[in-house]
């Protein structure tokens, strides 16, 4: 099996339950490497002293896994200072050397969210959809060229008991490894 690679953002994991449950989990499945973002850039993601370094890591993996709670409606800060850093590297001053090298590559995104899933829906108290909320990730996916698959949600993460944390990351596990074996 190919190599997955899933990045982790998530401002503070040793306070997280779910991201961590998942990542936990998901670690365990072979050819998986899991990095933490936030730990490895506590200070920020800067384009030319860190981008090298993440663009080498995504070309070095056959899949991507973006795992990270919604905050307010969007990405957590350090996943926009790494799509900043290491995407615009990527895309718009090494296109050829090292964009141009991503497209194809498959995408998944795994998402936690605070809030039961009808509270995301036009007529709950969200208002939106979590695919609405992610609508400008799988823009930029595509702009990148990168194949977008339908998300793995978990919702109300933060009030998920043991057995229920337990009960998502495995669900998380299998269907990473349906998405890894593309039986989707």
């Amino acid at each position: 099996m190919n190599k997955t690679l899933i990045l982790l953002f998530h401002p503070d994991l040793s306070r997280s339950s779910a991201n961590a449950a998942l990542g936990q989990e998901a670690a365990k499945l072979e050819h998986v490497e899991l990095v933490d973002i936030q730990a490895l850039y506590p200070d920020g993601i800067d384009i030319y002293r860190d981008g090298e370094r993440e663009a080498a890591r995504l070309l070095a993996a056959d899949r991507i896994v973006l795992q990270f709670p919604i905050h307010w409606y969007s990405i957590p800060a350090i996943m926009r200072q790494w799509q900043d850093a290491v995407l615009t590297r990527m895309f718009y001053l090494n296109y050829e050397e090292e964009g141009q090298k991503l497209e194809g590559t498959p995408l998944f995104v795994a998402v936690t969210a605070g809030n039961v899933e009808e509270s995301y829906q036009p007529s709950g108290r969200n208002l939106f959809t979590i695919e609405s909320l992610l609508a400008p990730l799988r823009a930029t996916a595509n702009r990148c060229g990168l194949t977008w698959h339908a998300p793995f949600v978990v919702y109300t993460a933060d009030k998920l008991d043991a057995a229920g944390l337990k009960t998502e990351a495995k669900a998380y596990a299998q269907a990473l490894n349906r998405w890894r074996e593309n039986k989707f």
